[in-house]
This record gives structure tokens, sequence and C-alpha cells, in this order.
């Protein structure tokens, strides 16, 4: 099996577990770098050349700037927190729920306008993409080179149809996605320095630092986890934009010592659920994941210290990019911690 078909492989087997959250890219560091922070967008809003560089480092040069764009559901749901909106015309990814209701990855998207080519992984409906007329594609980037919920083994002609644009989302401390979207959103015409966006911003910045305050001293032990029926995912503080933004913060993070070949997170069987103690657990919430009212049966999820304080939180290991999706996460942490006592 070639490099790439494992990298394939293992990307399908991550979300299928519910916990692609945990997956960082493999120098997506080193690529932001070489792309550099200033955004590489240019446009005229009279009409003119587009160009944008994005955190593959690829540079797309169009003849004006993209008025049909489609999108993961988390990274469109980011720019029309920071003000693109009448050129959304799709997405793809979990945009609703089994009742017609959004996703909590849609955010305050208007789905109903949408066409959806896809709702869940491996969905993505390419004639419905190509009747669109696309003019971008736009995706978060968790594996190099890679945009997720695009599948690889129709990627080629997806990305036939209309320039793709990557946000790195892996590997990188969380305000940088937040950062890299406000600048693509930019280019593409928005105001990122809008009233909205502006109180959005000081939102951020205020619930980061009562993070910080509310981490400094506790001595609280967090560990990042994800459910599934058949295991108990530890994840790596080191993997996940918002646990290194957290790690950053002050917060403990437990760090699993036996990872999986990718470095993302220990696979733990319900058995051993309880080898690592914390006082709290971030419990990732997205619909793929099981929550705590489907651990009933699980004896040793009853038995962890922090199930048995009632200090689990919910954890959405894929935010939306924006500081309008991000700030209320913050917020709601730091609230969880200020309530949080030591189990042990």
């Amino acid at each position: 099996m070639s490099n790439l078909d494992s990298r394939h492989r293992t990307t399908a087997a991550l979300t299928r577990r519910g916990f692609l959250g945990a997956s960082g890219a493999v120098a997506l560091g080193a690529l932001i770098s070489a792309c550099g922070g200033d955004g590489g967008g240019t446009n005229d809003s009279a009409g003119g050349a587009w160009s944008f560089t994005d955190d593959r480092g690829e540079k797309i040069d169009l003849k004006a700037r993209p008025q049909r764009v489609v999108g993961y559901v988390a990274a469109a749901a980011a720019l029309y927190d920071f003000g693109v909106d009448e050129q959304l015309v799709g997405v793809f990814g979990p945009t609703k729920l089994k009742d017609g209701s959004p996703d909590p990855q849609a955010g305050d998207l208007p789905v109903d306008r949408l066409e959806i080519i896809g709702n869940a992984f491996g969905e993505f409906n390419i004639e419905k993409y190509a009747a669109l007329r696309p003019e971008l594609l736009v995706s978060n980037m968790f594996l190099e080179d890679e945009l997720f919920y695009v599948p690889p083994e129709s990627a080629d002609k997806v990305y036939a149809l209309a320039p793709s644009a990557a946000i790195a989302a892996g590997a990188v401390p969380l305000p940088k996605p937040i950062e890299r979207t406000a600048a693509l959103a930019a280019a593409l015409g928005a105001d990122v320095k809008s009233q909205q966006v502006t109180a959005a911003k000081e939102r951020f910045e205020k619930a980061a630092e009562a993070v910080r305050t509310a981490a400094g001293g506790s001595g609280l032990k967090v560990l990042a986890a994800s459910a599934s029926p058949d295991l108990f995912y530890a994840s790596s503080p080191d993997k996940n934009t918002d646990l290194i933004y957290l790690k950053e913060l002050g917060v403990d993070l437990v760090v699993p010592d036996k990872l999986d070949q990718n470095g993302y997170f220990e696979n733990l069987s319900w058995e051993n659920a309880g080898k690592y103690k914390a006082d709290v657990i971030l419990l990732d919430s997205r619909t793929q994941a099981l929550q705590p009212k489907d651990l009933g049966g699980k004896p040793t999820w009853k038995d962890l210290p922090a199930v048995k304080a009632g200090q689990v939180v919910p954890w959405q290991p894929e935010p939306r990019f924006s500081y309008a999706g991000c700030a209320p996460i913050l917020e709601a942490f730091a609230e969880a911690l200020r309530s949080a006592k030591k189990t042990g």
C-alpha cells in the first residue's frame, strides 16, 4: 500500500470513528509559515483580477472575484460569520440533522437556501456540484494537501471543476485558522473590520483570558476524548488546534503515552477507559460520536471520576474557525473550569 493510500485510509478511519478533529497534518505549521500570515489575497471590487494563496502554498489566480463559492460546512459557516453571504451557493459535510434542523457545525448558515451536495463523510455529489457552476471550493485541511470531506477517490474530478482553497486546521493554535479564514473572507470582499466582527473578536479575546484565569492554579487535569461503541479515544493535546490553544492558555491536558502511528490519539478499549485520571473530561459532542446519554451501558464510563463528579463538558474538536464560532466555546469551557473540583 502506498503512503498516499495509507493516508487516505487513515483519514477515512479517523472520520468514521468520529475523531478526525484530533488529526493535525504533518508540517502544516511549516506550510503556514511558507504562505505567510498576511492573507495572501488580492481583489478588485470593480471586477478586476483576484488572487489568494492558500495554506498549501498554492496561489489561485482568477480573472474576477469568485461569486459562486462551495464550501465544507464548517468552513462555509466561518466565512459566513466574517460576512461572506450571497457568494455561498453550496455546502458539503454535516449540514442537517435527521430531523431537518441545522447540524451544530453549520453555525448560522442559511442552510435552507444552500445546495447540500453531501451530508456525511464519503458523500459528495459531483453532478450537483458541477450544476452549481462553482468558481471556488473551500475546505479545512487536517491532513497535508487534502481538503476535508472531499472524497480522495473522486478528488481529481472535483478539483477539475473549480479552483480550491485550503485553510490549515491541524497542528496550529486556534487563532491561526481563524485569522486565515478572515483573510480569505476579506479577499472575497467581506468587511472583516465590521462592528459585528470586531465585537466577536473582542468577545473571543475576553473568553480566552477567562480560560487563562480559570486554569491558573486550579490544579485540574483535563482529558479530551471521543466515544464510539467499541473504543474510547484519548486525544493528544499537540494535534487539535483548540487543544493546542488551551494548553497555551495554561490548561493542564492529559498527554496519552501510546498514541496511534500518526500521533493523534490513543485507542483505549472500554475496559481501559480509566487509564488516565482526569478531573474534567472534554467529550466530543459531534453527531457522529456517542454522548453521555448513550454510555449508560458502559460500566467503566460510569466509574470515571469526572463522570461521577458531573464534570463532563461537551467538546467540539472541529469548531468553525471564526471569532463568533469559537468565543462561546471558550466561554463555556472557562465556566466549566471555574465550577469544577478536584476529584482526588
